[in-house]
């Protein structure tokens, strides 16, 4: 009766904890603002990503984890402490809680053993890492204990995972580490290249959350740009079409595209009959970008669909694990 399960989708842009019979109470920003001299922290989440490009010296805005994995270890400790804390009310911190953390199915043991050290630093009493297209499903509400072939595509901040999931594992996977942190690159490059303008992250990711397309709109949207004129060094600012932002993205894109047909073509053919007919689940912020679904159904003939909570069902499905592994073990 004293244990409290969270699950939390430690991710490159976002970092999610889902508490058991609340749901989920952190959706963050994986960013992390400290002193450079005292590495004291002075501001994470929200409040540090605001911080990006606008600190002075003696401070370091920071992603702790890089296409999903732990770059800088004591900061992402502290992050997770910070954020565990949060999540946990007054009256259940002292409490030891049983975590569960989920990761990109291609990291490498020695990657998992980190992010598992560090959640047990932050005074968890058991730790369970999951990979990240199983949580997705799971978070889906899709019973992958069955015999039954589900094609999971979850496309995050640092990776995309794509995965063949029947009978609660991973028959065929691959881990890409290309996506939506990429698209804001993508972004940054072709507007540079295309109207010498330099603009930042930040304005780069609102470029893709407000118009960002990867399949031609009926009716093309328009957004307005700001940022340094790279010849006169001045403020400037253009207009960019939804359009245009499929060319942009057009690199990053393909490597998904072929991935996820590559995992198709590898893939068991009972399980490929499976999936043709179930279809294809998308997940994470990069399934959100408009026009994913036509664009995946136009290459596979297979229909997609972005499910529900679609930035919230690694989080989900974490939370729900211990329920998971009970089924597992009695099937």
């Amino acid at each position: 009766m004293f244990d409290m399960d969270i699950g939390i989708d430690l991710g490159t842009a976002n970092v999610l904890v889902y508490v058991k019979g609340m749901g989920v109470v952190i959706n963050q920003p994986s960013v992390v603002a400290f002193e450079k001299d005292t590495k004291k922290l002075i501001a994470i989440g929200t409040k540090a990503k605001r911080m990006i490009g606008r600190t002075p010296e003696n401070i370091d805005v920071i992603r702790p984890l890089k296409q999903g994995v732990i770059s800088d270890y004591t900061v992402t400790e502290k992050m997770l402490k910070a954020f565990i804390k949060q999540a946990m009310n007054r009256k259940t911190k002292l409490r030891r809680p049983k975590v569960c953390i989920c990761v990109p199915s291609g990291v490498t043991e020695v990657e998992r053993k980190a992010v598992e050290d560090a959640a047990y630093l932050t005074g968890a009493r058991s730790v369970l890492i999951m990979e990240e297209p199983i949580a997705a499903a799971i978070g889906a509400n899709i019973d992958i204990i069955q015999p039954c072939g589900n094609l999971v595509v979850d496309i995050g901040g640092g990776t995309t995972d794509i995965a063949v999931i029947s009978l609660g594992g991973l028959v065929v996977n691959r881990s890409l580490k290309v996506a939506g942190d990429d698209y804001n690159e993508a972004m940054i490059k072709y507007i540079r290249r295309k109207y010498n303008l330099l603009i930042g992250e930040p304005t780069a990711e609102a470029v893709k959350i407000k118009i960002g397309s990867v399949f031609p709109r009926p009716v093309d949207e328009y957004m307005e740009v700001k940022g340094r004129n790279l010849v006169n060094g001045l403020p400037d600012r253009v207009q960019v079409s939804a359009n245009e932002t499929i060319e942009a993205f057009g690199e990053v894109t393909t490597q998904i595209m072929n991935a996820m047909l590559n995992v198709l073509e590898i893939c068991p053919p009972e399980l490929a009959a499976d999936i043709s007919q179930r279809g294809i689940i998308l997940s994470g912020g990069g399934s959100m970008i408009y026009g994913m679904e036509q664009l995946i159904e136009r290459k596979t003939g297979i229909q997609a669909v972005v499910v529900e909570q679609a930035l919230e069902a690694v989080a989900l499905g974490a939370g729900k694990s211990v329920e998971f592994m009970s089924k597992l073990k009695k099937s």
